[in-house]
């Protein structure tokens, strides 16, 4: 069974053997690639972000922030970021902390959730978004340098929260 609760100080270990691979891979986070632990933990734990991790078998899994995708008039809409241990994909890790991140976002009073920068060629994780209801707003031609595909799209997606 799948856990999600908030996260502590003591999970940053496994949290950044999850995160940092990602980051370093370049493939799906708009961010630089040679971070060390401490900035991969400044840049995941930052005082915006509400962190989470997900467990299976008493075993961190996963783990997603969520966060005020803008501020001022556009502070009702809320942003997330997910990762999953490679060990661990294909078990619904991802799908557990989206779906917890809805709930949490419509706790905090959140209106709606928006991905900003979806990478066209993480196809798992845009098919995943739209099952769980978000859907492409916007595409941003070859808005991503991509390591491997070069200069590839990104999708904004969105989900209301309320109807």
């Amino acid at each position: 069974m799948i856990t999600i609760r908030p996260a502590a100080e003591a999970d940053h270990t496994p949290i950044i053997a999850i995160v940092a691979p990602v980051l370093a891979a370049g493939e799906t986070y708009a961010i630089d690639t040679n971070l060390d632990e401490a900035a991969v933990v400044a840049y995941w734990f930052m005082p915006a972000h509400e962190v989470f991790v997900a467990e299976l078998d008493n075993e961190i899994v996963g783990t997603y922030y969520l966060q005020h995708n803008q501020r001022g008039g556009g502070a009702h809409v809320a942003n997330c970021g997910y990762m999953t241990a490679p060990n661990a994909r294909g078990k619904g890790i991802a799908k557990a902390m989206c779906l917890h991140s809805l709930e949490r976002a419509r706790e905090r009073g959140f209106r709606a959730i928006q991905f900003n920068h979806v990478v066209s060629t993480n196809t798992g994780a845009v098919a995943l978004w739209q099952k769980l209801g978000f859907r492409i707003v916007g595409t941003l031609p070859k808005a991503f340098k991509h390591p491997v595909h070069g200069y590839v799209d990104s999708y904004v997606m969105f989900q209301s929260l309320v109807d």
